[in-house]
């Protein structure tokens, strides 16, 4: 489709209507000036072959078009793209020569833009040398971080306090992949990246409980507080997680020295997959648990069979039963011990790590968390801040919460109190309160009742909970009869001593992966339509498809995508999966894609790819060039996978139009050459998307010189463009 070019159309017929008036008034005035018999004399001459001068008059115009397009292209559409691709050097870094069109002035002018080019390019390169000796100390400082990160054992996630990752190393890469739901799709690549929120893996309660954990030892005045928890991902792995803080730097005016406040500016996180390490924990008890309990009968009647066969008078006939009855109980033994060395690991009973944390610590959770959920109040009543407590917090605070919501809605309690002591080597943990009624009946059973959170009702019960703990709760009276309590027996924990952070080794180091910008960001700030372009996050993706009728048809046998974050293209954060179309791929589209029906054939199908693709793509703006098509491609595919895409999207194409409505074209190819992108792996999703991205990222700075900052303005002037009016 070729845009029409209105200039020409309107100065054509400017012409015609100027032309035609003077041949008009010119044939009046000679036709006012004849006798009769001239005037009968042109009638008759002409008026047969006045259908000639109406052809010769429309032959005309077209003459007059043609040299008018000449002479637009010459005089205007050349210094308007010299404009153009001017702009693309100012306000971008590409860097080539320009080439000469148009008039010779024009042509002088692209010559003098060059120079001035090249003496930018030598003053850039000269500064950019300065640059790098400056910062030549800072590359050694990364380098190191990096190396460091990516020999450490443990997998390492550093994000900000929205939860989103601004670092990872290449060990947590490979164990996020692994966690993915279905690791055959594109490598897991939808679960980490920079900039996606670690909540996709984590419950975002646990992580804000673990920061509450960190928050309050700080303000304690702790040097180096951490916590821990274990959680279960979404693919059914167990994980145990050490979250430390990362705190705010202090560089007060005119010192040298640098202070660490306590303000928390994200956090790092610490994974450790204890998946099988707990399979196999399990296993051993599984098997003890055979060999005591489920041999001990077998033993009881053997031993008793032998003690009977001592008495030196018994009958050779009972003899004879109680031999068979120890040789039966010892060959069951023995084909129990088979039995057990060849038997799966199936439903097995997971323990369940407790960390250490000291009892004040907790018990000011406990307070803080009572209030915040409940119409309670929550108070100390004696506590030893002596104590340490070896818990798993979060569910143990989950059972107090429970059962103060129960004594309030139930008993009419408003106000509940906490105490802590040691009794015989375990903690005594006491939830107290004022009974309205002698009546106890009604609470006899909280604690077999399910866990209800808010509007959750959770698996665990407060007897789980203690299980967990491998502690126990009763109700009971204090001696006065005022008040009546829960008490709960918890494992004590040795006491720590918390280190000042000068006596830990300082370790330099810098990951492969890592965007310490993503600090700043406020994922809550404004909404993502006023959002500046430069701020959102964006995943630039391509599909190769066996035609071009998708509704008709055509199946998608490639999706390649890669991510912008912070302005960032991050190409070792990508998605590529080739997928099996069911159908015949037609023999005409294999030059074009290079996807042969051998290729995709056993790879997963549109269903299976679809829901890993839109997790990639989870809270990304969508970016593609000729949107249109990829868009309708993933669109007559909701029905089937039901899987929408409903992110805001747009388009490379309609962008290029909106900043240069006067280049010749808008292919990607041409726009790259634009921009001096190289081209690699063309016709395919993945090299597509590359170069789509980088494009895009030459774009947005262009836009802003034109006053389009935000999302919204950007898709509103899309629509305007000519090439909008493209359907599929």
């Amino acid at each position: 489709m070729r845009k029409v070019d209105w200039r020409i159309i309107i100065g054509v017929g400017i012409v015609g209507v100027v032309c035609l008036v003077w041949l008009l008034v010119t044939g009046g005035l000679i036709w006012a000036a004849l006798g009769e018999a001239d005037r009968e004399a042109i009638t008759t001459a002409i008026g047969p072959r006045i259908a000639l001068l109406v052809v010769m008059w429309a032959i005309s115009l077209v003459a007059v078009g043609l040299v008018l397009r000449q002479l637009i292209a010459y005089f205007m559409t050349a210094p308007a793209r010299l404009a153009e691709e001017a702009q693309v050097l100012l306000g971008t870094d590409v860097k080539r020569r320009l080439v000469a069109q148009g008039s010779v002035e024009n042509r002088r002018l692209t010559d003098l833009f060059n120079q001035l080019v090249e003496q930018r390019e030598a003053l850039r390169s000269e500064m950019d040398v300065r640059v790098q000796e400056a910062s030549r100390n800072t590359e050694m400082e990364k380098s190191r971080l990096a190396a460091l990160m990516s020999e450490l054992t443990k997998s390492v996630v550093v994000c900000n306090l929205d939860g989103r990752i601004l670092l990872y190393n290449n060990r947590a890469r490979m164990q996020f992949r692994a966690l993915s739901k279905v690791p055959g799709v594109a490598g897991g690549a939808e679960l980490v990246g920079l900039g996606r929120s670690i909540y996709s893996v984590f419950d975002r309660k646990l992580v804000t409980h673990a920061l509450e954990n960190i928050q309050h030892r700080l303000q304690r005045g702790a040097a180096s507080p951490s916590a821990q928890f274990v959680t279960t991902t979404q693919a059914g792995q167990l994980l145990r997680v050490q979250m430390a803080p990362v705190r705010a730097v202090q560089s007060p005016d005119g010192a040298a020295d640098i202070a660490v406040s306590n303000d928390l500016t994200g956090f790092v996180l610490m994974l450790d997959n204890i998946t099988r390490e707990f399979e196999a924990d399990s296993e051993k008890d599984r098997v003890l648990y055979s060999l005591t309990e489920g041999s001990r009968a077998a033993l009881a009647n053997a031993q008793a069979a032998v003690e009977v066969l001592e008495y030196p008078d018994i009958e050779a006939e009972m003899r004879e039963r109680l031999l068979h009855v120890i040789r039966e109980e010892i060959q069951g033994l023995g084909k129990r011990i088979d039995e057990m060395q060849t038997s799966s690991t199936n439903n097995l009973r997971s323990r369940w790590p407790l960390e250490d944390m000291l009892g004040a610590d907790f018990i000011e959770a406990a307070v803080r968390r009572i209030e915040t959920s409940l119409p309670v109040r929550a108070e100390w009543d004696a506590v030893d801040t002596s104590l340490w407590l070896k818990v798993e917090s979060f569910s143990l605070l989950q059972a107090l919460v429970h059962l103060s919501s129960r004594l309030n809605i139930e008993c009419g309690v408003d106000t509940v109190q906490l105490r802590l002591a040691e009794n015989a080597q375990r903690a005594q943990l006491d939830l107290l309160w004022t009974p309205q009624t002698p009546d106890i009946k009604a609470m006899m059973n909280w604690e077999l009742e399910q866990i209800r959170s808010g509007s959750e009702t959770l698996s665990l019960t407060v007897q789980d909970v203690l299980t967990r703990h491998g502690g126990d709760s009763w109700y009971e009276r204090d001696a006065d009869g005022v008040r009546a309590f829960f008490r709960f027996l918890l494992p004590l924990a040795a006491p720590q001593e918390e280190l000042a952070s000068a006596t830990f080794l300082r370790n330099e180091s810098r990951p492969e992966y890592y965007d310490f910008d993503l600090f700043q960001s406020s994922e809550q700030s404004r909404s993502l339509e006023d959002r500046l372009l430069t701020e959102l996050t964006y995943t630039v993706f391509d599909t190769e498809t066996t035609g071009l009728n998708p509704a008709g048809g055509d199946e998608i046998i490639q999706v390649g995508a890669v991510r912008i974050v912070n302005g960032k293209l991050l190409q070792q954060e990508f998605f590529d999966q080739l997928v099996d179309p069911k159908r015949t791929i037609p023999a005409e589209t294999i030059p074009i894609h290079g996807i042969k029906p051998e290729m995709v054939k056993g790879q997963p199908t549109i269903g299976q790819v679809l829901p890993a693709f839109h997790t990639f793509a989870q809270d990304t703006v969508l970016v593609a060039h000729n949107a249109a098509f990829d868009m309708r491609c993933l669109q007559v595919k909701e029905k089937a996978t039901g899987i929408v895409f409903d992110h805001p999207v747009l388009d490379t194409l309609l962008l290029s139009a909106v900043l240069h409505p006067n280049q010749e074209s808008h292919r990607l190819e041409a726009i790259a050459e634009r921009f001096n992108v190289t081209v690699i792996g063309r016709h395919t999703a993945l090299g597509d998307s590359i170069v789509t991205a980088e494009v895009f990222l030459k774009l947005i700075p262009l836009l802003a010189e034109k006053g389009i900052l935000t999302l919204r303005q950007a898709r509103e002037e899309a629509q305007k463009t000519f090439y909008a009016r493209l359907k599929y």
